[in-house]
């Protein structure tokens, strides 16, 4: 494959990074599916259809008209990954490389995280009840070692979202209700890679870069957040009572537009910058030299179809979500340094399904056990498509869990997941000629506790 100077021009100064949201210890793409322990202990199946405390303000609001009681939850996540990367001839095209392979060590960017999620239900009428949630929607983070073989793809990545959800639940008749919510989405992300700097000079044919070298590396350090123009979505649903012992459920999540700005700072080799910092390369004037940002993220649609069966103790549970992955085809990141061109990685995920089985069994008066299954599918639709950021696949959830009865007024939930995650291969080429090849093993566990209470 030969590349001009001119596609180097397109391809480097337009690719500072390969830039991803992290999937590895998650729900499917970066949907981060951790909203209740109550949930968590039956894999989540049925939630559209299953209300039993507060959380059900984030699965379909219209559950709150079946919780007796105002109440409060509180709920706490421990994700934990197991992940290993095992390199597979990493290689670059670069022309002064000869098509090498890349020096490194394996890495495999786990990173453990803290998800909190407060909900609150509080009664307004008998037919109408208020309800506010704040959770955690997408996000989670990759975190390899500098040196790492894969560096010029991704070091750092991290992607924080705050939802704030306030929603309103009506009682049609006795068997139908119905509720819907604003979602109010903030966002932080961070995305750091190194740059080759020799690739970047061969490829520019610039004088003025005394770097004949293989490997002269930067660093580029983007940085941005949505705090002074917060994203808005919204979501409903609705709950029908077909008998007394079955409730089928429907929730409708909306797509979310996330529009960040921030600062993007790069280090650059002495030999490689020139007095003023950055190097010349592109139309007007010098590149690589530190700027504003701005850049889009689209939060998928979601919609689910979930049903509810108590025969006796027993409350069967079964759920199907769809995911509009389909709508994150590309990460473009824009520089206010009109010599920069803008980043773009194509992505083209595809819609995916979620499939959920589980049920709630009353062994005692205070005491529920619970369990559940569910297959995840990946929007990434092939290992070319795949990053180093976005490293997730196929996954099984196989979930336990509890809930106990303190008192009157106070319950507690403990719920557990373990992903049994399928082998992930990677292809992925960045824009100066590196590609990232290999396989990625992984697991991941999930504890979570959840502390309810009535008033």
């Amino acid at each position: 494959m030969i590349i001009t100077n001119n596609t180097y021009r397109l391809l480097i100064i337009g690719s500072l990074l390969v830039a991803g949201i992290p999937s590895l210890a998650q729900a499917s793409g970066f949907a981060l599916l951790v909203n209740s322990a109550s949930g968590q202990g039956n894999a989540y199946a049925g939630a559209a259809a299953h209300a039993t405390d507060a959380s059900t303000i984030f699965f379909n609001p219209a559950g709150m008209m079946r919780l007796e009681s105002d109440s409060i939850a509180i709920a706490g996540h421990i994700i934990l990954p197991d992940a290993a990367f095992t390199n597979d001839g990493t290689s670059s095209i670069n022309p002064l490389l000869g098509g090498a392979l890349l020096p490194g060590s394996d890495d495999d960017g786990g990173a453990s995280a803290f998800v909190p999620n407060l909900y609150l239900v509080k009664t307004i009428h008998e037919q109408m009840k208020f309800g506010l949630g704040v959770q955690t929607l997408f996000g989670l983070a990759t975190r390899y070692d500098a040196n790492w073989v894969g560096k010029y793809h991704a070091v750092e990545t991290d992607l924080r979202t705050i939802n704030f959800n306030p929603s309103i639940a009506y009682q049609v008749n006795e068997q139908l209700s119905v509720g819907g919510g604003i979602n109010m989405v903030i966002a932080d992300i961070k995305f750091t890679n190194a740059i080759d700097f020799g690739s970047v000079c061969a490829g520019l044919g610039i004088g003025g870069c005394a770097v004949p070298l293989a490997y002269d590396d930067g660093f580029a350090d983007l940085e941005g957040d949505n705090l002074s123009d917060p994203a808005f979505g919204f979501n409903a649903g609705l709950q029908y009572m077909i008998d007394t012992d079955t409730v089928f459920g429907v929730a409708y999540r909306s797509e979310i537009d996330l529009k960040l700005s921030g600062n993007a700072v790069f280090t650059v080799p002495s030999a490689a910058s020139t007095d003023s910092g950055g190097i010349i390369g592109g139309v007007g004037g010098a590149v690589f030299i530190d700027t504003g940002i701005d850049a889009g993220i689209t939060l998928p649609a979601s919609l689910a179809l979930s049903i509810a069966h108590k025969v006796e103790k027993v409350t069967y549970l079964a759920d199907i979500t769809w995911t509009g992955w389909s709508s994150f085809d590309e990460l473009r990141i824009r520089y206010d340094n009109p010599a920069q061109a803008d980043t773009v990685t194509p992505e083209n995920w595809v819609d995916t399904l979620r499939y959920s089985a589980g049920f709630d069994y009353q062994y005692e008066s205070n005491l529920v056990l619970r369990a559940g299954l569910a297959y995840d599918e990946t929007p990434v639709p092939s290992a070319e498509f795949r990053t180093a950021r976005t490293p997730g696949n196929d996954r099984t959830w196989l979930s336990f869990g509890l809930s106990y009865t303190i008192d009157s007024k106070s319950s507690i939930d403990l719920g557990y997941s373990h992903f049994f995650i399928d082998d992930v291969p990677i292809n992925n080429a960045d824009g100066t000629g590196a590609i990232l090849s290999g396989q990625y093993e992984a697991s991941v566990d999930i504890l979570s506790v959840q502390w309810n209470k009535k008033f």
